[in-house]
């Protein structure tokens, strides 16, 4: 039996993306750290679409996270699709910021996705098919003070995903890595009318609305998506604009109250 397997699908986007590849009939697998979330998420996805849905509980920030995942996801049957989401969001000036936490952020987001491609995409090249969709962030695209540890895991994420999809072309294998900015998910805490005003200014994209076009990515084959027209506006002012420009909005009063404030 084949499956597509999604990391960090418990709620938010991973959810989504669950959902919406149940929705096209693909057997799914559920991964996160939240046992009682995916198997509420497995049971009625289960339920709704039809399909097989399996759950694999794991603390996706330990060493041997992407091991354990792979051996377990490859006793249900063959993952034919990867996504790699799993991901936390982390506003704080890295003086602030503890051994513990740089561990757990730089395992989240680079260490267990690499060693989740390096497994998967292997099985993938010897089929000569597979597709592997790996979220990563506008903020990957330039520096942010407050975010100079979510950014630059982001980054790395960035760089060995273009690698990979080099690397991977010649075996018939898709590599898609999405670049979404404000997503409406648990991972803002915002009001409920905060977040209808930014969704509705466009600066923030609904779960729904990133699953869907990512997915749609995927399937085509496209090396890389930016959802969302005030995200594509973002990351082209992050490339031709100058790291020095950051210096003049860090000057603005109520920036540096709130950089103060991290």
């Amino acid at each position: 039996m084949r499956y597509t397997l999604i990391t960090g699908a418990s709620s938010g986007m991973g959810l989504e993306y669950a959902r919406q590849s149940a929705a096209a009939g693909e057997n799914i697998i559920i991964v996160s750290n939240q046992e009682q979330a995916n198997n509420a998420a497995a049971e009625q996805i289960a339920g709704q679409y039809g399909v097989d849905a399996k759950v694999i509980t794991v603390d996706l920030s330990k060493q041997n996270a992407a091991r354990e995942v792979y051996d377990t996801a490859c006793s249900y049957g063959v993952v034919d699709k990867l996504i790699s989401n799993a991901g936390v969001l982390h506003f704080g000036k890295l003086s602030k910021t503890t051994d513990e936490y740089t561990d757990f952020i730089t395992a989240l987001h680079c260490t267990t996705p690499i060693k989740l491609c390096r497994l998967f995409s292997a099985d993938m090249a010897a089929r000569c098919e597979g597709k592997i969709l790996i979220t990563c962030s506008m903020t990957a695209w330039t520096p942010y003070p407050t975010m100079s540890l979510y950014g630059s895991t982001k980054a790395a994420l960035k760089s060995f995903a273009q690698s990979l999809w080099y690397e991977m072309r010649e075996y018939g294998v898709s590599v898609t890595t999405v670049f979404p900015g404000a997503v409406d998910t648990p991972l803002y805490n915002l009001s409920d009318r905060h977040r209808k005003w930014l969704r509705a200014l466009g600066v923030m994209s609904s779960a729904q609305s990133v699953a869907r076009k990512g997915l749609r990515a995927m399937r085509r084959g496209r090396r890389t998506l930016i959802p969302g027209v005030f995200t594509k506006i973002a990351v082209f002012g992050c490339k031709i604009l100058p790291a020095h420009a950051i210096l003049l909005v860090m000057r603005i009063p109520a920036i540096k109250r709130l950089l103060a404030s991290l």
